[in-house]
């Protein structure tokens, strides 16, 4: 494929759950942080990734990606109601526009399998949304289609894509990866995943 789909790793939000230990994705997991284990799952999976991301975690994120592959957003502060999940991604879909399509992966979910990204970018050619599932429950990474360009683009706020999955046919993609619906939101969340992480690698 001539533009395979590109991964957008969102790595921008505030992680203020962690206030007193410093940024969630920079907590240690393992020998890597949790955005350190996010991106090189992403970049296993043989495509593309961007990492879309803030000042405060540009230099991390570039010690997994080029330089050119880190999109460096203002760092939100809740004042400005455009900035938020939704541009994030309209961001990083904008920063690599030549596309076949775009995953779109949280970057606080470090146990993702390299093979099920390639699964959902796999569907991509059949469907304009695909999202990965485990025993039938809806988790990430969520893809759209190259068509979706011009609406994802435009996209703004904390609401993120969810219109665009309601708006449009949308498949889940059966996975036998739990890490689907793993997300490291909260300390307590990092607490279970450090603790597994042993089974886990």
């Amino acid at each position: 494929m001539k533009n395979p789909p590109v991964i957008v790793v969102l790595a921008a939000g505030r992680g203020s759950r962690y206030a007193a230990q410093g940024h969630k994705l920079a907590q240690p997991l393992g020998d890597l942080s949790v955005l350190g284990q996010t991106v090189t799952h992403a970049i296993a999976s043989g495509l593309p990734v961007v990492v879309v991301t803030t000042e405060r975690l540009a230099a991390e994120s570039a010690r997994w990606v080029a330089r050119r592959d880190v999109v460096v957003l203002p760092e939100a502060d809740g004042s400005d109601s455009t900035l938020g999940m939704g541009y994030s991604i309209a961001t990083g879909v904008a920063a690599r526009p030549d596309a076949f399509g775009w995953l779109v992966l949280p970057g606080d979910m470090p146990v993702v399998r390299p093979r099920t990204l390639a699964t959902v970018a796999e569907a991509l050619g059949q469907n304009p949304v695909v999202f990965a599932q485990y025993r039938g429950r809806r988790g990430h990474p969520v893809g759209f289609g190259a068509e979706l360009f011009s609406e994802l683009v435009h996209l703004q706020g904390d609401e993120g894509a969810r219109r665009l999955v309601a708006r449009y046919p949308s498949v889940g993609v059966e996975v036998d990866d739990p890490g689907v619906l793993v997300d490291v939101d909260t300390p307590e969340d990092l607490a279970a995943v450090q603790a597994d992480w042993p089974r886990q690698a």
